[in-house]
């Protein structure tokens, strides 16, 4: 087991693109075997050179993962921010609703923005068929026995995906609210999905994911009526580990709130494109 995050060692993990139906093996991800002549998915991809993996050393995870995770992760960013490019990370507990909020933002969104889609799980391709039947492009990873995605799995995506300039990249991580908070995939924001139906101290229980994330949307607030949830309690207790959190109430089944989170969503896309052109000003 990795000390890191409890992932088995030896997990294998796979890129399915569900438009092709092509699968290609991920080597072991958590000592990332990278050498000298690799190349990133998008060294040439539309003329952006993406910089080469230089050569390293097979090391065990706890020494070496979490450094060259987010080496990789810087380069992603870069990545992203040249084609102004809003990529979000969604995390939540298993069942907190990430899957039907994405269907919902992608119908209802996909005629204002070019939305790509990588989607994340342990095994089957489910979750990517009901993100597809939703209509947008999206590759499915699975990690088999790895709890979490990382930056050269998410790299190895956007290679299969390559989503266009000025589009919004959604990755929908693994289940889990430890590891993902561990490992930056190189995205603008995280964003935690919080059920009502798991607790007002899931924030306190699991504080690192709260502190790493931007924004907390606080889901399924239609079945407030028939449960014992401390709405407030749970909002007071996401700021007590994050004070600059920002708490959005939803629900994906109704559309409650949901105009905020698209409001949210839209800011930012903004704030992507006028911060490539803040640079462009800078340079010239």
């Amino acid at each position: 087991m990795c000390v890191t995050c409890g992932c088995s060692e030896g997990a294998k993990s796979t890129v399915t693109n569900l438009t092709t139906g092509e699968t290609t093996l991920i080597a072991d991800h958590h000592h990332l075997r990278v050498h000298g002549h690799d190349h990133h998915p998008h060294d040439h991809d539309h003329g952006h050179e993406y910089p080469v993996h230089e050569h390293v050393e097979i090391v065990p995870f706890e020494q070496a993962v979490l450094q060259k995770n987010d080496a990789l992760a810087v380069r992603n960013r870069a990545w992203f921010e040249g084609r102004e490019i809003l990529a979000l990370n969604l995390v939540s507990a298993p069942g907190a609703g990430k899957t039907t909020l994405l269907e919902r933002t992608i119908r209802d969104l996909k005629e204002r923005y070019a939305l790509f889609v990588i989607e994340g799980d342990q095994t089957t391709t489910h979750d990517g068929e009901r993100i597809r039947a939703a209509g947008v492009p999206v590759v499915q990873i699975n990690t088999g026995t790895g709890c979490h995605l990382d930056a050269d799995m998410v790299a190895r995506g956007v290679g299969e995906l390559k989503p266009a300039v000025g589009s919004v990249v959604v990755i929908e991580n693994v289940g889990n609210l430890i590891c993902p908070a561990l490992f930056d995939l190189g995205e603008r924001a995280k964003v935690a999905i919080l059920s009502v139906t798991e607790g007002e101290d899931k924030p306190l229980k699991y504080p690192h994911m709260f502190q790493a994330s931007q924004v907390v949307l606080v889901n399924k607030i239609d079945l407030l009526p028939h449960l014992k949830f401390d709405l407030n309690l749970c909002m007071a207790n996401a700021r007590k580990v994050n004070s600059e959190i920002e708490v959005i109430q939803i629900s994906a089944a109704s559309g409650e709130g949901l105009k905020s989170w698209y409001d949210w969503i839209a800011a930012e896309w903004r704030r992507v494109r006028d911060q490539t052109y803040g640079s462009v000003e800078k340079r010239i």
